[in-house]
Parts: C-alpha cells; structure tokens; sequence
C-alpha cells in the first residue's frame, strides 16, 4: 500500500493537471466491495477510509480496531480481484471526538493511542483534528491549541508509522457525517483563515519536533459551500468559493472536501478542477444501498407473498435501539418515521451490521437466489437500473441490482477525478 497518489494530487495541480482520488468512507462491505471493482475496472487505486468513532483502537461503534478494519478491507479486496498495492487506508478526523466528555489531558492520552493503533495498522493517510473542546476547555477551542494538539497526534503516528504517513489538517462546519437539520446556504472557508490554518499548522509541527512530516500534508479542509441535511442537499456554487480557490497556489497541498455526497456529476467534476482534490462520500454510498435493498423488498412483497418486509425489520430495530437516529430526527412521529428510513443522513446505516438487519437481508436475498427478476418489477421499483438492465450491463439478478446501484452512486466521484469513461 502505497501513499504516492496522494503525493502525487498537489505537484500535478500546479503543473496544470487536474486530478483527484475519491475518498470511500464506508464499512460496509458491499460499497467496499464495489469501490474495489470499479477501481479494478479504470487501473486506478482506491482510498478506503474509516472515522474516530467507527474505527479505533476500543473497537468504535464497529467493534474494529484499525488492525481489524485493515484485515477486513484486505479480504474483501482479495475477494474482488484488487491489487493490495493500490489500496490507500485512511483515518478520518483522528483526534479526541470519541471521548470529549473527559478531560483534555485524558481525552488526548486516548487520542495518541488510538493514532498508534491506526499508524502500526499501515493507514497510510491521517487527517488530524483535534478541533473539539473537551471537559474544562473554552468553547471554541483556540486556533493555537488545535495546532498543538494536532502537532502532539502527528508525533505519534511519526513515531509508530512503518511508513512515513501523509497528513490532512483542518476540519469542516457542520459536523461530519452531514447537517442534523435542513441547511442553507454555506459560506465556503475565507481565504485568510485557510492561509492562517496551514501556517499555524506548521509553526505547530515544528515545535512538536516534526516538521519535516509537516511536508506529508496533502490536504486541507474546508468548507467549499456544500452540505447535505436529512432532507436537502447545498449544492456547490462556483462563483462564491472563487476567493478560497485563489488562495490555492499560496499552498502547498490540495483542498479536502468533506460531505460530497449527493452533488451532482457537474458539481463533483466542478468541485476537482478548482482543486478539491480528495471528495469525502460515505452517507450517499449507503444511501443508494438502501434505496436498493428497499426496491428489492417491494419486489419480494409481489413475488413472495406473505414474506416478512425487510423495511418492517429495521422499523422495529431502530424503534428498539434508538441510540443512532432519536437526537438527529425530531418532528411528528410520521417525519420521524421518514426520516429514520429516507433521511440524507442515513443513519439508518448504523443499523445493517446489526445481527437482526443483517439476518433480515440475507433472508431477502436468498429468497431471490440467482434467478431473473421480471423486468417490468425492475422498471417498477428499481427504475434507475432499467437502461442498464436492458442494454445487458446488468444483470437481472438481486445481487447484480444491489451492486449496480452502489456503482452508480460511485462512478460519478471517480468520472471527476480520472475522467469520464
């Protein structure tokens, strides 16, 4: 596993290049398993990445560490034909998030080890954020502060990496993972406090005794005005981030941009050539999971009478375990139920790994098998995947379906950052 496409993105832009890798932040094994076929389709690598509280070296809420989450993703590219050489494994915002509620000190102690588990488990890109106020800080916490602290994690994953890591500094507004209510208009990053951001970050490095790592960042992020809510999405304007794309070549890194998902082809093909280089996806990838896994239900109502709805499933699921969706999702009791099922935010996905939901989807699954699903069924409840039905792309079959309608919400990512195929 190598880091050199990443490397690659802020030398190639100012030679005139425009290029981008996507960036899939996704444990779930079918958009895993689709990424890497896609990747092996066009010869180009594939960055899987995975966050603080997904991830980490206390399991995270998928009882992973990063030593398992490597194992995990190398075993599904092995199933898929993927070449380990061209896999890139990330960790997204690795700072003190999952344990805010203790103090500073505290918080940053498990920070540090939960960034050696990710350096010795060979993630070779580690975005540092240390951005969060813990017990007994200000709110917000110092511009200075982050920078230590984030110079303080980077000493660490110097001191444990097998290889030497690339760096992403920054973070974004709203929290990651999207808005928890409808957004608005976003007012993409001022230039003046990304020049500020890179500087402090550097002058931090230095004083932490590693600022010869400080030339391993390859990105920062920022805001670029893009967003997505439970139930909008802001698309990306142009014109208003034109300031904050000015500012690039006075870096020396690409921009990060985080929530991607849901933007149009154009936007995301807009978004790389103004040097966003790295377009952060995961909700939408398991959004278009679901939507399949859902028309596929509706078409098991028809062809399997009587069978118990996958979507009943999960309404009862999240209704017992209400821990990932009840502070997002607020309103009537009907907009909750379309929140938790159709929401942007899909945090519905925290639910799949669950024994009861998985269970649920294998059962659907085999009720299908390998046979041919009728067409006008297909056209009915999957409609997105007609054209490519007929035209004999793919294939008729529910697990063809499920993954096809994964790859469509990828390639647009991948059209924008190595050219439409």
């Amino acid at each position: 596993m190598s880091t050199a496409a990443l490397l690659a993105l802020a030398p190639a832009r100012k030679s005139g290049q425009v290029l981008g890798i996507p960036s899939i932040c996704s444990a779930h094994p079918v958009v895993i398993a689709a990424s890497f076929a896609l990747a092996r389709a066009r010869g180009t690598p594939v960055l899987i990445e995975a966050t603080c509280n997904q991830v980490n070296h206390e399991g995270g809420y998928t009882s992973m560490t990063p030593a398992d989450f490597r194992r995990f993703v190398l075993g599904i590219a092995q199933d898929e034909g993927f070449d380990p050489a061209g896999l890139i494994l990330g960790g997204d915002h690795l700072g003190p998030n999952p344990w805010t509620a203790l103090p500073a000190a505290e918080a940053m102690s498990k920070a540090c080890d939960m960034v050696a588990a990710y350096a010795q488990a060979g993630f070779g890109k580690i975005h540092l954020d240390a951005s969060m106020a813990c017990l007994g800080d200000p709110t917000p916490l110092p511009d200075a502060t982050i920078a230590s602290r984030n110079a303080e994690l980077a000493a660490v994953a110097e001191a444990h990496s097998p290889m030497p890591p690339v760096y992403i500094i920054g973070t974004e507004v709203p929290v990651p993972g999207g808005a928890w209510e409808e957004v608005e208009g976003l007012t993409p990053t001022p230039p003046e406090a990304a020049l500020a951001t890179v500087a402090l970050q550097r002058e931090a490095f230095k004083a932490a005794g590693v600022e010869a790592a400080f030339a391993r960042v390859v990105g920062l992020v920022v805001q670029p005005g893009v967003e997505f809510g439970n139930e909008n999405v802001v698309a990306y304007d142009r014109p208003a981030a034109r300031a904050l794309v000015a500012c690039l070549p006075k870096l020396p890194m690409l921009f990060e941009a985080h929530s991607t998902d849901y933007q149009t082809a154009h936007a995301l093909a807009a978004l790389v050539q103004d040097g966003f280089g790295i377009l952060k996806v995961g909700p939408g990838l398991t959004f278009a999971l679901r939507e399949a896994l859902y028309g596929l239900d509706h078409i098991a109502d028809v062809l399997f009478p009587g069978h118990t709805p996958l979507r009943l499933t999960m309404e009862t699921l999240m209704q017992q375990k209400p821990q990932h969706w009840a502070k997002y999702y607020h309103g009537t009791a009907l907009h909750q139920h379309l929140q938790r099922h159709y929401s942007y935010s899909d945090r519905i996905r925290y639910y799949w790994t669950d024994p009861v939901a998985s269970a649920a989807v294998a059962d659907l699954m085999a009720l299908f098998g390998k046979k041919s699903l009728p067409e006008p069924l297909i056209s009915q409840h999957l409609g997105a995947a007609y054209g490519a039905v007929m035209s004999g792309q793919t294939a008729k079959t529910a697990p063809a379906l499920l993954r096809a309608a994964v790859t469509r919400a990828l390639t647009p990512y991948f059209d924008a950052c190595y050219g439409a195929q």
